[in-house]
């Protein structure tokens, strides 16, 4: 397997804990790549060590990765040789969400970040894997006015003359396969035309019976003292007093807040986004885990006047307390928040390994029908 935009390795660990759970699947990472120097010594250290110990490497060319895999590539993808990477049974990638994401200005194809899909097409095109799983925001659905998710599907499902895969696009929501948070995201899964696979979305149904309340992410267990990453912020005064005000579930510009805050507290503010200074509800999935923003968008307590820690927003993103995250604490959140949540990521490689494997699994149509959206992209170029 191959990955680039890879993250710390949310996709990674979760393909792992796929394969170990299905019985003739023998994974190997091969080699990844991100542009993140903190992010590639994460993936490191948690996806390739254990693997393959003192021969796994960070560098920065593809040129320099060692025989027999074991290697992440911290390079920018533009500069990245990717003819350089050895041969792969299978690929993953998240490709860059940002023009996607429907809280940034909605760019689509034309922002800086919209066009990075087309290296995910050109390692499909020279290096034919069996599969792929490619992830990325549910606001990819409508960027460019629909136009966008289109033409990446058509670029997916041909990425070179005389080859193709056939697609199963779907939107995910991510609290439904085992996840502690509200995360809805697309997945679209790839298997090349000339195998007999058919790969099905699996069915939230196996997971039905699982407690994805953050009170039970938390606290059960509970987070050790000392644990890495587990620092927490300082607050100032002001957003103590700020959420002392607020209920489980409420945000800075709740209508019953406001009638109690004081002013001084009170956020002045052109836009109310939902998630400002938003209090977590202890018998609920979290809401969305962000990787970056200013004061008041850090996921906060349910019932402590405090910020959530980087350990315990890996958590909602299932996470395990043994992965260790490498850099400061603003770097650690920006790859908590990318990251693909490790449950989530399970679910989807369990069903594919089990598709390759021809074992049967409960599952679902998708709720993407690629063919009418291909269909009305065709029927629109003519």
């Amino acid at each position: 397997m191959g990955e680039l935009f890879s993250g710390p390795g949310g996709m990674a660990m979760g393909a792992r804990r796929a394969a170990d759970a299905v019985a003739g699947v023998d994974l190997r990472h091969a080699w990844a790549n991100d542009y993140d120097l903190d992010t590639c010594r994460t993936y490191h250290h948690n996806i390739l060590v254990p693997e393959y110990g003192q021969r796994a490497v960070v560098v920065e060319s593809s040129d320099a990765l060692p025989l027999g895999g074991g290697g992440v590539v911290h390079q920018n993808v533009h500069d990245l040789d990717i003819e350089a990477l050895s041969p792969i049974d299978g690929f993953a990638f998240g490709f860059p969400c940002n023009d996607y994401s429907l809280v940034g200005e909605w760019k689509g194809l034309n922002g800086e970040y919209g066009p990075l899909y087309t290296y995910g097409v050109k390692v499909l095109a020279t290096k034919r894997p069996k599969w792929f799983v490619a992830e990325n925001v549910s606001g990819l659905r409508g960027a460019n006015e629909g136009e966008a998710f289109k033409q990446i599907l058509e670029h997916l499902q041909e990425p070179a003359e005389g080859l193709r895969y056939r697609l199963v696009p779907h939107l995910y929501s991510f609290d439904e396969y085992d996840v502690p948070q509200r995360r809805q995201r697309i997945v679209i899964v790839g298997i090349r035309d000339d195998l007999d696979t058919i790969f099905r979305v699996p069915s939230p149904e196996i997971y039905a019976d699982r407690d994805v309340s953050v009170m039970t992410a938390l606290t059960a267990p509970r987070i050790e003292v000392g644990a890495p990453n587990h620092e927490y912020a300082r607050q100032s005064q002001d957003v103590i007093d700020r959420l002392s005000y607020l209920l489980p579930g409420e945000n800075a510009f709740s209508p019953r807040a406001l009638e109690i805050m004081p002013k001084r507290l009170q956020i002045k503010t052109r836009t109310t986004i939902s998630t400002t200074y938003k209090r977590l509800e202890a018998s609920k999935p979290a809401y969305t885990v962000t990787g970056g923003g200013g004061g008041g968008s850090h996921m906060y307590h349910w019932s402590q006047n405090r910020a959530l820690t980087n350990r315990e927003r890996a958590r909602l993103q299932s996470f395990p307390d043994s992965f260790v995250f490498h850099g400061l604490k603003d770097s650690v959140r920006k790859q908590v928040g990318m990251a693909v949540p490790v449950k989530g990521a399970e679910a989807i490689f369990t069903a594919l390994f089990k598709s390759f494997a021809d074992i049967d699994y409960p599952a679902i149509e998708a709720n993407v029908d690629v063919n009418k959206m291909l269909a009305s992209r065709r029927s629109r170029a003519a």
